[in-house]
C-alpha cells in the first residue's frame, strides 16, 4: 500500500522566487518514489503519512501549520542528524523542481578548517572524500553545482576537479574557495575549467589579503579573466576592518566581484544591525566603495 509523503521547503515559504534546490528533499522524493509512494509538496490542509520539512537559513521563520509529528531536519532547525545511508545515496529527484537545469552535490564533505562563525566542523567533521562527479551529473543538462565546503584542502577533491577540467561539463563551486589554497597547480587546473560564471572565494579576514594578490599574479599567468573572482567578505561587527578588506581588494583588481555576507550564527536569535546592512546592501551591494569609502558614506549619509 501506498504512503502519501508530503515534503516541505521552508525558504520557499518566503522566497517564492526560489529556484536553488533543496538537496535533502530531492533525495527524500527519489526514496519514497521508488518504494511506490505517492510524493507532494505538503499543503496544510491534506493529511500525510509522513511529512518532511528541511529548513537551510536559522532566520527562515517556521511554518506554524506544520504538522506536530513533522520530520525536521538542515541546520535552520539547528539539526545536523545525516539523512540513512541509503536515501543519502539516492540519485536526487529533480523533478521537483522543474525549473532547476542544472545537477548539484557534494563531491567532499567536512572541513579541515575551525572557524568560530561556521557550524560545518560541527556538522559534518572534517574533510572526507564522499561522491564521484560521475555519480552527480544529469544526462540531461551540462552544467553542474558543487557545494563543497573546502574541496581544496584534500588531494581527492582536486583530482576530482582534474578529472571534471577534461570534460564538457560546466561548473560552479557555490561556497567560497579557500584562498590560501591556491597555487600554480590548482590555478593550471582551475584554468581548464568550463566555468558557468564564477570562481568562488571567501575573505573573511585581513590575514587571506595576500593572497589574493597572489591570485590576481596566477590568474594573468594562466589568462583567467580576473572578473570571473567572486569573492564573499565576510561582516561582523567591525565594519572598518570589512570595509578595509573591501578596499584592499578593490585595489588589487577593479573587476574582483565582492559580495558582503552579514554574520549570522546559525543557533539562531542574532539580528544584523541598521549599520551592518547598510554596508551590505547599499555600499558594498549597491557598488559605492568604489567611489568612496565607509567612513565617506557614512558621514555623507549621516549614519551613526
Amino acid at each position: 500500500m501506498s504512503l502519501y509523503i508530503g515534503i516541505h521547503d521552508a525558504e520557499k515559504d518566503h522566497m517564492p522566487e526560489k529556484t536553488f534546490p533543496n538537496l535533502a528533499l530531492m533525495k527524500l522524493s527519489a526514496y519514497h518514489k521508488r518504494l511506490g509512494n505517492i510524493v507532494e509538496w505538503w499543503e496544510p490542509n491534506r493529511v500525510y503519512d509522513k511529512v518532511y520539512s528541511s529548513k537551510v537559513f536559522s532566520f527562515t521563520p517556521e511554518n506554524k501549520f506544520l504538522p506536530s509529528n513533522t520530520i525536521k531536519g538542515g541546520t535552520g532547525y539547528g539539526l545536523y542528524s545525516e539523512l540513512d545511508p541509503v536515501i543519502d545515496r539516492a540519485f536526487p529527484d529533480y523533478s521537483i523542481y522543474p525549473n532547476c537545469d542544472y545537477a548539484v552535490g557534494f563531491l567532499t564533505r567536512g572541513c579541515t578548517n575551525n572557524c568560530e562563525w561556521c557550524c560545518v566542523p560541527k556538522k559534518e567533521g572534517s574533510i572526507r572524500a564522499y561522491m564521484r562527479w560521475e555519480d552527480i551529473v544529469r544526462n540531461d543538462t551540462k552544467k553542474l553545482v558543487l557545494m563543497d565546503n573546502n574541496i581544496l584542502s584534500i588531494e581527492y577533491g582536486i583530482k576530482q576537479l582534474e578529472e571534471l577540467s577534461a570534460t564538457d561539463y560546466r561548473l560552479d563551486i557555490n561556497q567560497g574557495m579557500d584562498i590560501r589554497l591556491i597555487d600554480d597547480d590548482i590555478c593550471k587546473i582551475l584554468s581548464k575549467i568550463k566555468w558557468i560564471r564564477f570562481i568562488r572565494f571567501s575573505c573573511d579576514t585581513e590575514y587571506q589579503l595576500k593572497y589574493f594578490e597572489k591570485l590576481a599574479l596566477l590568474f594573468d599567468k594562466y589568462r583567467i579573466s580576473k572578473s570571473r573572482v567572486f569573492i564573499y567578505l565576510l561582516v561582523r561587527d567591525d565594519l572598518d576592518d570589512a570595509d578595509h578588506r573591501v578596499q584592499y581588494l578593490h585595489n588589487i583588481c577593479k573587476n574582483f566581484n565582492i559580495y558582503a555576507q552579514v554574520e549570522r550564527k546559525f543557533e539562531g536569535g542574532d539580528v544584523p544591525t541598521k549599520l551592518q546592512k547598510e554596508f551590505a546592501q547599499r555600499y558594498v551591494y549597491g557598488r559605492r566603495y568604489k567611489k568612496e569609502n565607509w567612513s565617506e558614506y557614512k558621514k555623507r549619509k549621516k549614519l551613526t
